[in-house]
């Protein structure tokens, strides 16, 4: 398949201001969520579970995907968290986009991040539908003030914002399983010369069907069925960017054409049979942190949501494992009782952007 050389990210004047508001607006927003209790995460705070996977790079593989964690076939451990948007965790019957957040362990090499370099994992997140919600980071930015404002500010932003309304439409559905749902990354990475995006297909031969009366959890209760009778698996696929115009870096609201360039398989995720619903891995995967900027160079997120998921990501996860006393580290291995590698030390963003008044 030919592809084009990537295209030049554009980073938009004032990006920077408003990734410093959008971060703070955030901040305050799970503060006046969470006022007593465990803070959790701004987005996707319901996890469904947490579970041991294997992911298999495919062996035969052609030289232009040969990339980064993809240059080799080997297999590495990962941990995968199933998970709700929402942030008012409510039951699993409402309309939501659902996440799967992937943690490979044994990954060699430098990391992006300056503070976990040394780290041994690369993170891949990915959520229930193919497109963000806004083209930038001004427009999510105005989202969340008319979101978490009066009705009015709502009115004022939905009225004048119709592609976002349909993004949402299309991205809040219902889904009979966790393990059975097709996630994907909707912002590109970087991948060699050219740009894709990420994409996790299940391989389903006996699909589950909505319950007819369903529990507030019952996508938990589903995994948990599945994965004592029989293993998950998904086909981890790829899309190669091939035509820098009509598939934008700098507008994940719009989706890439599969005609053009469809979905290629880079690896094979194995979630084996197994117990994973005990109050120690509960406990194990509110702690585990992800990032998209937790990766290799040759996978550098690209646009300006990933721009802003850098700086917004790590101020959530230092704040927030500090108000709940809890160490922020990377896991080395399945045995959720070993200790962990990595610091423990609130970033700089963190220690300047606590609100005044807030635990620490």
């Amino acid at each position: 398949m030919k592809t084009t050389q990537l295209a030049t990210e554009s980073i938009p004047p004032g990006e920077a201001r408003r990734i410093r508001d959008l971060a703070a607006r955030l901040q305050a927003k799970i503060v006046r969520e969470n006022p007593s209790s465990i803070m959790r995460r701004d987005a996707h705070p319901k996890m469904h579970g947490v579970v041991k996977a294997e992911f298999t790079i495919e062996p035969d593989l052609p030289p232009e995907l040969r990339i980064g964690v993809f240059a080799q076939p080997r297999t590495y451990q990962a941990w995968i968290r199933f998970s709700n948007q929402s942030p008012s965790r409510g039951p699993d019957s409402e309309r939501d986009i659902r996440g799967m957040a992937i943690k490979l362990m044994g990954v060699p090499g430098e990391k992006l991040l300056e503070r976990q370099k040394h780290e041994q994992t690369q993170d891949f997140i990915l959520i229930s539908t193919k497109v963000f919600v806004t083209r930038d980071v001004a427009q999510f930015d105005d989202m969340i003030k008319a979101m978490t404002g009066s009705l009015w500010s709502k009115i004022g932003f939905f009225g004048l914002h119709w592609r976002v309304i349909l993004n949402l439409v299309k991205s809040l559905r219902k889904f009979a399983n966790p393990l059975q749902t097709p996630y994907f990354s909707t912002t590109p990475y970087l991948f060699g010369a050219t740009a894709v995006k990420y994409a996790a297909i299940p391989q389903v031969r006996h699909p589950d069907k909505l319950p007819s009366a369903p529990g507030d959890d019952y996508l938990r209760e589903a995994m948990i069925a599945q994965l004592r009778r029989e293993d998950a698996l998904f086909d981890f696929a790829v899309q190669l960017q091939t035509d820098a115009r009509a598939m934008p870096i700098e507008d994940p609201g719009r989706a890439w054409d599969e005609s053009a360039s469809p979905w290629r398989k880079l690896a094979t995720i194995r979630i084996p049979r197994q117990e994973f619903d005990s109050e120690a891995q509960r406990v194990f995967g509110e702690n585990l942190s992800f990032t998209p900027w937790h990766c290799l160079p040759a996978h550098r997120p690209l646009g300006g949501i990933n721009r802003a998921r850098r700086v917004v990501y790590d101020l959530i996860s230092a704040f927030r494992h500090e108000w709940n006393q809890a160490p922020r580290r990377e896991p080395a291995s399945w045995d959720i009782d070993a200790p962990q590698v990595g610091s423990t030390e609130p970033s700089a963003i963190m220690r300047s952007a606590v609100m005044p008044g807030t635990k620490k």
